[in-house]
């Protein structure tokens, strides 16, 4: 039976009980190597030379950083954008937002080149979908004829053929990656073959409001390859356009993308609800809808306006813009 002692250790265990009552220390388990006097050599380390690390993404594929310019800090302040402390960052940010608001409007109300044909409503529905697909994946070019390789490529829905993508040019938002060729386009095919038709995929339960047929598409869209900007403005894209009864309900922010880490660094927060809440309230002050702050965030915080369809000389109307800097206190 083990005895403890006074200071709650085994007697055999406790320098000074053992002393007191003669028992023999109980020997340090060591390692059963022999002990030396001398250090145990240590096997030579093989000798690497330094590189400089180079940041990949999740899939392994090279990401290229860049430092983003900022104002300095002049004074100001304000509740909508609590991250923003330049006048001069907050009035860019007006600018593109007055922008994507713009863009929005002729969208609607007058779509240039590919976008006339989705919003053509003697055409059919699968055609004009299947053409709104690939304008938001590959991406209008900048430049005087931005829908020039779109043109080019595309193919009809009923040829059930994908388009020839090898060396295609694409836009600043464009989805395509030539190390994938045509698989997400066919990802896109198969998604749409499960629901029977790219309209029933699109307009889902016909009881959902246009917020939640927009989410329920922009998460059911999640296919290999197709990213969260693409994804959104395709939806935006068919809503404006008169093809499906869809409007987005929040940013969908999340994930390594312009709008949501410019978004985290307007808005001077990380949290994703907190994100959408403050998205929301600078739409609403702004007098925009919700979405114009995709194209406008995103824009601002690359540091270029990606004209996205429109002609280089679109302008945005003053009164646009005036209201803009009005609820940012420009």
């Amino acid at each position: 039976m083990p005895t403890f002692c006074r200071h709650n250790r085994l007697i055999q265990n406790c320098p000074i009980c053992s002393k007191e009552q003669a028992i023999e220390l109980r020997p340090i388990v060591t390692s059963s190597a022999p002990r030396t006097g001398q250090p145990r050599p240590s096997p030579p380390r093989p000798r690497h030379t330094r590189t400089a690390a180079t940041p990949r993404g999740a899939d392994g594929n090279r990401v290229t950083v860049r430092r983003v310019a900022r104002g300095g800090d002049d004074g100001y302040r304000n509740s909508l954008v609590l991250g923003l402390k330049s006048s001069a960052d907050a009035g860019r940010l007006g600018e593109e937002i007055a922008f994507a608001d713009h863009r929005l409007w002729v969208l609607e109300h007058d779509p240039p080149g590919l976008y006339g044909d989705v919003a053509d409503g003697g055409t059919d529905v699968e055609e004009r979908s299947w053409l709104a697909f690939l304008i938001a994946y590959l991406c209008p070019l900048d430049g005087e004829d931005p829908f020039s390789e779109i043109a080019r490529v595309r193919t009809t829905w009923s040829s059930s053929e994908v388009p020839d993508l090898d060396e295609v040019r694409t836009g600043p938002r464009s989805a395509h990656d030539p190390a994938r060729g045509t698989r997400t386009l066919d990802a896109y095919r198969t998604w749409a073959a499960r629901a029977g038709s790219q309209a029933s995929a699109f307009a889902g339960d016909a009881g959902w409001s246009p917020e939640r047929r927009f989410a329920r598409a922009f998460e059911r869209l999640s296919l290999p390859g197709f990213h969260r900007d693409a994804r959104f403005d395709l939806l935006v894209t068919l809503g404006r356009l008169g093809v499906y009864d869809v409007r987005a309900g929040s940013l969908a922010l999340g994930g390594a993308n312009e709008v949501t880490v410019g978004a985290k660094r307007a808005l001077g927060i990380g949290d994703p609800l907190l994100l959408e809440r403050r998205a929301s309230e600078l739409a609403q002050a702004c007098g925009v809808p919700l979405e114009a702050l995709d194209v406008g965030l995103d824009n601002w915080q690359r540091g270029e306006r990606a004209m996205l369809g429109l002609g280089a000389d679109s302008e945005t109307e003053p009164e646009r813009l005036a209201a803009v800097r009005t609820a940012l206190g420009l």
